[in-house]
């Protein structure tokens, strides 16, 4: 099946919550794959039937030159979009960027930078240099205030949330991410994921591939994206926990003209324009995963 028959094959509610809605960061636990190996893995899914649903390209800045070698050895499209976090060494990082957007270009272009500050001053010291082309996703605790919120969105840039990790108590409860999101809403502050976000719900899963791995709830990612939507659209907290804690496939309803929570509803234009200015995208090691997982509960 074509990329394009795939999307088609989707109801368009769906389709529109899963536009490329998975950053591709296949170098990170608990995959931790080598760059060569990453970036061959992003090439055959840029080019596979879910493309529709593909991301970016999450690298560290500092591996953009190991980046450069690696995609000489695959058919390239159109440009990669690349998604570079910064480190403590925030100068040579952004020079990197710099040279490589000038250098490489028709190849891949580092359009969106992600950062991690402990207090404002870090942020500019962690930003000074970017690009104004350049979209900062800035990453924060749950308990961040919505004023720390408006500050963030007041600079362009967008937020930034930890969903999970290798170790169960690295899994926020969803009433702390609920308010997290209703705080979102209220400030103005776009924001997307990362972490944890492997299946489309929640549910009992292993936090590694490892035989022996601790097993935990997960947030499921369809659970994330639908209750950004919905608080988007003017859910309550208590909503948003809810959507966040559903473990049951039935519950969740997509067709072309809206997707459906249990009473709760959102049309597929507010699911499209929510997407755009609001509930941005999620970062995951593995793409087929969430994939199968979609295939398997026959959303796709």
């Amino acid at each position: 099946m074509t990329p394009a028959l795939a999307a088609q094959h989707a109801p368009a509610a769906l389709q529109a919550l899963l536009a490329e809605l998975i950053d591709y960061a296949g170098l990170f636990p608990p995959a931790s794959l080598d760059m060569s190996s990453a970036v061959a893995n992003y090439a055959r899914y840029a080019a596979g039937e879910y493309s529709w649903v593909l991301g970016r390209f999450i690298l560290p800045a500092s591996r953009l030159g190991e980046f450069k070698s690696a995609q000489k050895d695959v058919l390239i499209g159109i440009p990669w979009r690349l998604s570079a976090l910064v480190g403590v060494d925030a100068g040579a990082d952004h020079h990197a960027i710099a040279e490589f957007n000038r250098c490489n270009n028709s190849h891949a272009i580092v359009d969106t930078v992600e950062v991690k500050f402990s207090s404002t001053a870090e942020f500019k010291s962690l930003t000074e240099g970017v690009a104004p082309s350049i979209c900062t996703y800035c990453e924060v605790p749950l308990s961040a205030s919505t004023e720390l919120l408006s500050w963030i969105r007041d600079r362009g840039a967008r937020a930034k949330i930890r969903m999970g990790g290798v170790l169960p108590n690295a899994i926020p409860p969803a009433r702390a991410v609920a308010h997290f999101i209703a705080n979102c809403v209220v400030a103005g502050t776009a924001l997307k994921a990362t972490a944890g976000l492997h299946h489309p719900l929640r549910g009992l899963n292993r936090l590694t591939n490892e035989v022996n791995a601790p097993t935990s709830k997960m947030h499921g990612f369809l659970n994330l994206f639908l209750a950004l939507l919905l608080a988007y659209d003017g859910a309550t907290v208590e909503v948003i926990a809810r959507v966040l804690d559903e473990e049951c496939d039935r519950n969740f309803v997509f067709n072309d003209s809206e997707a459906r929570w249990i009473a709760e509803r959102i049309r597929t234009g507010q699911i499209l324009a929510a997407r755009e200015r609001f509930a941005i995208s999620f970062g995951s090691c593995s793409f087929d995963e969430p994939i199968e997982d979609l295939r398997d509960f026959r959303f796709l």
